[in-house]
């Protein structure tokens, strides 16, 4: 179950465990960028514009028709996503792993 507010998050331990992965994570880029720089390495950084449609889902995932682009023979048909979306929950997550 989510928090509903910053108290709550903060006691939470699944909440707690997250944040501290994604303090890790930047911990561990530092230490890279230090090391980097100490052997003056040069080092690039990209944007994938695209990138969380190349994310698998771990779960199943079921979308409703978008506006516009309804099917007239089946209106009423989900569909069941094979990548994840710009704008789904578990789109970053699907991208980063």
């Amino acid at each position: 179950m989510e928090s509903k507010n910053v108290k709550e998050a903060m006691t939470d331990p699944a909440w707690i465990e997250s944040m501290q992965e994604e303090l890790l994570q930047f911990k561990t880029i530092r230490i890279f960028l230090a090391y980097a720089a100490h052997k003056s390495f040069t080092v690039f950084q990209m944007d994938v514009k695209n990138a969380f449609l190349h994310g698998s889902l771990k779960e199943d995932v079921y979308v409703c028709q978008p506006e516009g682009f309804i099917d007239a023979d089946n209106p009423s048909h989900v569909y069941k996503l094979k990548k994840a979306l710009y704008g789904l929950k578990q789109a970053p997550r699907a991208w980063s792993m």
